[in-house]
């Protein structure tokens, strides 16, 4: 289990991010936190990625205090985040990127495996480069693959919908889903997406730096529709594209 306890967060100017905020992420089970833009989201991510430090609070993995782990430790511990933008390598192509991931050699049969997992052809792909002549849907699925190379223990993603065209958005819609009936560990989304939060166990929610509502799907997903239609303000997003 991943348990946050009274996480804290000042921006640089001193304005106030993430305020006491306490969660607990459940063993097997894909969590998704929604909630309006600026309100901590990928902020509360990243502090537990360990891209950024919390003014206070404490961070356990299953049990294990990584409050002041570094983000090397943190990956050591069985940790992976995926980036809202991932990071593209050039003169790094995908099999070695795997490869790293992976940590040592993989086979042929191997990546082809876990590229078709994310609905990429081996063939096309393997020997490419992590550069700019990947699209934002083939360099996320990549990304994933190489989460799924590592089979970590708290695996995040931060609004993996973003940038990335409606085809790409449901092969990985499909990717999350079979992650999700596969799991042995933790995983945490950071989306707005409807078709996302569809497929959640756990849903939180956090606004102005503050944990709003968490719980079950079932209990929390309704409740967000319904202040979605009736005008309220909601983060609920049902279409990821426009035009």
């Amino acid at each position: 289990m991943l348990v946050l306890k009274d996480i804290c967060w000042d921006a640089p100017d001193g304005e106030s991010i993430l305020e006491g905020v306490s969660l607990e992420v459940p063993d097997d089970k894909l969590m998704v936190i929604t909630g309006p833009n600026g309100g901590g989201k990928t902020t509360l991510a990243k502090i537990i990625a360990g891209l950024e430090t919390p003014k206070s609070g404490r961070i356990l993995l299953d049990g294990e205090d990584i409050t002041d782990l570094n983000v090397t430790e943190r990956a050591r511990k069985g940790l992976s985040y995926a980036f809202q933008q991932p990071v593209r390598f050039k003169g790094l192509t995908v099999r070695r990127l795997l490869e790293m991931a992976a940590g040592g050699a993989l086979s042929e049969k191997k990546a082809c495996e876990v590229l078709g997992r994310v609905g990429l052809c081996a063939r096309e792909y393997i020997d490419r480069e992590v550069d700019a002549t990947l699209s934002g849907g083939e360099i996320k699925r990549i990304e994933i693959a190489t989460v799924l190379l590592r089979h970590t223990r708290l695996s995040i993603f931060d609004e993996p919908e973003a940038g990335i065209d409606l085809w790409s958005f449901n092969n990985l819609i499909e990717v999350f889903q079979q992650l999700r009936q596969t799991l042995h560990g933790k995983m945490l989304i950071i989306s707005h997406q409807e078709r996302i939060l569809q497929i959640a166990d756990e849903i939180a929610v956090i606004a102005d730096g503050v944990l709003r509502q968490a719980g079950s799907a079932e209990e929390v997903l309704p409740e967000l529709l319904a202040g979605a239609q009736g005008g309220g303000r909601c983060c609920i997003r049902k279409e990821a594209f426009a035009g």
